[in-house]
């Protein structure tokens, strides 16, 4: 076998499962406590170099409606033009564009797209293994978490308060669980 064959069989495609995979994020609110929340819909494909993981790519889609914070109205805000404006905006993107490693984890370097708006973002993943499913399909799993500044990607809607301080923190933790089901 060639060294170009071989490096084409260590290729293998993962394509993620809406089903197992959780996206999270946690932002303070009035300043002293946190809400959480996730987005329901997920999918995307991660291409996965065994040899050289550096040589491996991601790409995801997050359907914004299917945001929740466990509190209807919140979630309708969300979705409003104030931030997400889902009827204009109605997906969340990534694209890795190169992946380094941190001893023993990957950094996954891509273009975060939230509403018209993309910006570079780094996503501190970890391979959390892989694994027969009970149905003969191979499973992969990965652990990720980032933080943005949402001003960034055009969602300033904000209230001050009278005490100082504003009701929606700036700063968004993003947890992610992916699992994959490989192609």
């Amino acid at each position: 076998m060639s060294i170009a064959e071989n490096a084409a069989t260590a290729t293998s495609t993962w394509n993620i499962d809406p089903a197992h995979t959780t996206v999270e994020f946690s932002v303070k609110h009035l300043m002293i406590s946190t809400v959480r929340g996730h987005f329901g819909a997920v999918t995307g494909t991660i291409v996965l170099n065994e040899q050289d993981p550096t040589a491996s790519s991601v790409t995801a889609e997050i359907d914004v409606t299917s945001i929740n914070t466990r509190q209807e109205q919140r979630d309708a805000h969300l979705r409003s033009a104030d931030f997400f404006d889902v009827d204009t905006f109605p997906s969340i993107k990534f694209q890795s564009t190169r992946i380094e490693r941190d001893g023993d984890h990957f950094d996954v370097i891509g273009n975060l797209t939230i509403r018209d708006v993309t910006r570079e973002v780094v996503l501190h993943t970890s391979d959390e293994g892989r694994g027969g499913d009970p149905w003969g399909g191979q499973r992969a799993g990965f652990s990720a978490t980032t933080k943005i500044d949402r001003r960034e990607f055009g969602l300033t809607w904000n209230q001050a308060l009278e005490t100082g301080g504003v009701v929606v923190g700036n700063d968004i933790k993003i947890s992610l669980e992916v699992e994959a089901v490989k192609a």
